[in-house]
C-alpha cells in the first residue's frame, strides 16, 4: 500500500539520520521505545504531493525545528518510486508514473483478488446476527443487522478469515406462550367469535396484536381442526414464522450456515450442564427464592438472576450455555451483532465465560443503533402491536440492492435514517444508483470499444475501434505514461483504486462495513469525473488503450466491493 510505502521509507530515513547523529537528541533508543508515531496522510493541497508525513512530533526529542528535521530526513529519501519535497515540517511524496501504472497492472493481473492482504493472522470466526424471535415478521431493524452481518461476513472472508454465520432462534420461553395466546384469539376471530385483545396497555403487552397473525390463523384452520390448545397453536405459528423469515433471508441474499435452536440447548442438557458447572464452582447463590450469578465478581454492576423464584430460567441462563457451546465448537472468535439495548448484557455473558474457564476476550460484541424510516419526509414508527411496515414491505418497495446498501452505509453505532423516496430514485443523489451506474457505465464503454457502428440510413457497418481480441491483448500490454501526464483525473482515479487495499484492511480490522460503502461512492465519483473530462474512445490508439485499461480496473474493483456488500453490479441500467 502506498501509505505504508512512504511511511516505511521515511522511518528508514529517520534511522539513518539518527545513526549519523544528525537529529540532535533523537537516539536509536528513543526510536525503538515505541513512542515515535509517524503517520502517512494525504496533503490538504494535492499540489504538494500524493502523500505527506508530518515529522513535527520528532522536535521534542531532537530539539530542532520541524523544517530542519524534515530537510535532514529527506536527504536519505531517494527512490524511483517517488519525488520528495519539504514544506515546513512535512515531507511530501509525489509518486512516479511507473508506480501509478503498477496499480493498474496489479488489478488486471489479480482481478477480484487485488485487495486481499497476503499475510494475516487467520481466525475461525463465529458470526451471529439477526437472531430474531420466531414470533413475527422481520422489522426494518432486523434488516439492518441482516445487511450488515452478511456484508461483514463477506468482508472477513475476503480478508482471509474463516467465517461461520449463525442465527440463534429464541424458540423457548415466555414469548412462545405469548405467541400461542395471540394465535388463539386470531383463530377464534376467524371462527366468528366476538373476542379481541385486551385494551389495557399493560395487559396488551402479553400478546402480539399485530395483524400479521391473521393469515397464519386462516392457514391453520385450512389445514387443521379448530383447537383451544395454546401450545399447539404456538408451535404452528412458530414454524410458520420461521419459514417466512428464512424465505425472506434468502431473498435478501443472507445465508446462514446454521440456525441454532434455543430449545436444542435444553433438549441436549447443555443449559443444565453449564448451570451446574457454575453452581459447583461456587459462582451461584440463592436470594428471595431465586438463584443468582455473582457477575459483580467479574466487573458487572450487579449480580444477575439465572433461575427465577418460580423455577423458570432467565434468558441469560440459556445464553450462557449457547456461548459456551460456541467456544466448545472450537471457534477462535465470537462476533455478535446486538441492538444497543443489549449493552448491559455484554458484561454478564463475558462474566460467565470467565467463570467457566473460558477467555472472555474471544467474545466481541457490535452494538448497533436502529433505523428511522423516512416516508415523504416524515419518520414512521413501528411495533409488533400495531400495523407495521416490515422488512419485506421495504424490500418490495425499493428492491434488495437499495435496501442492502442503505442499511450498510452508516456506522453501526449511528442511527440510520432510511429515506424510501430517495432510495428509489434513479439519480446521483441516491448512493446505490450512483455506484451501480458507474459500473454499468464502465461496462458500456468496454462494449462500445468493440462494437460495430451501423449507419441508420444505409445499414452499412463501420469497424469498431478494436476487436475483442485486441481489447484483451491491451489488458496484457499497456502504457499509462502518456495518459497520466495529460489527465490529472486519471492519477486521482488510480490513487483511489489503490486505496481499496487499505480500505479492506481497515474495514476488516474495525468491522466497519460502512467504509466499503463510502469507498465505492468515492471511487464512483472519481470515475465519473475522469469520464466527463476524458474521451475514452478516441483517435489516439495508445491513449485509448491506456484509458480502457483504467476503465476495466474500475469495473473490477467496483464489482468486487459491491459483491462484498451483497449488492449487484449491473452491466446495463
Amino acid at each position: 500500500m502506498f501509505k505504508d510505502l512512504v511511511l516505511n521509507d521515511t522511518l528508514e530515513a529517520v534511522k539513518k539520520a539518527v545513526q549519523n547523529n544528525e537529529l540532535g537528541g533523537l537516539t536509536e533508543e528513543i526510536l525503538n521505545s515505541g513512542n515515535i508515531k509517524l503517520v502517512s496522510e494525504k496533503p490538504k493541497n494535492p499540489d504538494f504531493g500524493d502523500f505527506a508525513v508530518n515529522v513535527a512530533s520528532l522536535a521534542r526529542y531532537a530539539k530542532m525545528a520541524p523544517p530542519v528535521i524534515a530537510n535532514t530526513i529527506s536527504k536519505y529519501l531517494s527512490s524511483d518510486n517517488f519525488a520528495v519535497t519539504v514544506v515546513t515540517g512535512f515531507i511530501n511524496f509525489k509518486l512516479s508514473d511507473k508506480v501509478l501504472a503498477s496499480v493498474v497492472g496489479e488489478i488486471l493481473d489479480k482481478k477480484e483478488n487485488f485487495g486481499k492482504p497476503e499475510h494475516i493472522e487467520k481466525e475461525n470466526i463465529n458470526l451471529e446476527y439477526v437472531s430474531a424471535n420466531p414470533t413475527g415478521p422481520f422489522h426494518i431493524g432486523h434488516g439492518r443487522w441482516a445487511a450488515m452481518g452478511s456484508s461483514l461476513a463477506n468482508l472477513l472472508k475476503y480478508y482471509g478469515h474463516d467465517v461461520y454465520q449463525e442465527f440463534y432462534i429464541n424458540d423457548a420461553g415466555g414469548q412462545i406462550q405469548k405467541l400461542g395466546r395471540s394465535m388463539l384469539i386470531r383463530v377464534k376471530q376467524e371462527l366468528g367469535e366476538n373476542v379481541d385483545f385486551p385494551q389495557d396497555e399493560e395487559e396488551r403487552k402479553n400478546y402480539y396484536a399485530g395483524e400479521y397473525l391473521i393469515p397464519v390463523a386462516k392457514k391453520f384452520l385450512a389445514e387443521n381442526k379448530p383447537t383451544d390448545d395454546v401450545q399447539t397453536l404456538a408451535n404452528y405459528a412458530k414454524e410458520y414464522m420461521e419459514r417466512v423469515q428464512r424465505e425472506l433471508l434468502d431473498k435478501f441474499r443472507v445465508h446462514f450456515d446454521k440456525f441454532y435452536s434455543e430449545l436444542d440447548l435444553y433438549k441436549t442438557g447443555k443449559v443444565d450442564k453449564y448451570f451446574n458447572e457454575l453452581k459447583d464452582k461456587g459462582e451461584l447463590y440463592e436470594k428471595d427464592g431465586a438463584v443468582w450469578f455473582k457477575t459483580t465478581k467479574y466487573g458487572d454492576d450487579q449480580d444477575r438472576v439465572l433461575k427465577k423464584a418460580d423455577g423458570a430460567n432467565t434468558y441469560l441462563t440459556s445464553d450462557i450455555a449457547y456461548h459456551m457451546d460456541k467456544l466448545a465448537r472450537g471457534f477462535d472468535r465470537l462476533i455478535n451483532i446486538w441492538g444497543a439495548d443489549h449493552h448491559g448484557y455484554i458484561a454478564r455473558v463475558k462474566a460467565a465465560i470467565q467463570a467457566l474457564g473460558g477467555n472472555p476476550d474471544k467474545l466481541e460484541i457490535l452494538l448497533g443503533q436502529l433505523v428511522n424510516l423516512i416516508i415523504n419526509g416524515e419518520e414512521v414508527r413501528m411495533g409488533k402491536r400495531r400495523k407495521m411496515i416490515t422488512l419485506e414491505d421495504l424490500i418490495d418497495e425499493v428492491g434488495v440492492d437499495a435496501t442492502r446498501f442503505w442499511m450498510a452505509m452508516r456506522s453501526i453505532d449511528t442511527t440510520l435514517d432510511f429515506d424510501i423516496e430517495l432510495a428509489k430514485r434513479s439519480t446521483d443523489e441516491n448512493p446505490v444508483f450512483y455506484v451501480q451506474y458507474a459500473h454499468a457505465r464502465a461496462c458500456s464503454i468496454l462494449r462500445h470499444a468493440t462494437s460495430e457502428k451501423v449507419n441508420p440510413e444505409t445499414g452499412e457497418k463501420s469497424p469498431a475501434p478494436m476487436t475483442k481480441e485486441e481489447l484483451e491483448e491491451t489488458f496484457k500490454n499497456f502504457n499509462l505514461g502518456g495518459m497520466i501526464k495529460t489527465a490529472p483525473e486519471a492519477k486521482k482515479l488510480i490513487l483511489k483504486l489503490e486505496e481499496f487495499k487499505s480500505t479492506i484492511v481497515y474495514s476488516a480490522k474495525t468491522r466497519a462495513v460502512y467504509t466499503i460503502c463510502r469507498y465505492v461512492q468515492d471511487l464512483a465519483g472519481e470515475f465519473h469525473s475522469f469520464y466527463n473530462s476524458n474521451r475514452v474512445i478516441c483517435d489516439d490508439k495508445e491513449i485509448m488503450k491506456a484509458r480502457l485499461c483504467l476503465i476495466y480496473s474500475v469495473k473490477i474493483i467496483l464489482e468486487t466491493a459491491l459483491n462484498i456488500l451483497g449488492v449487484s453490479a449491473p452491466e446495463k441500467m
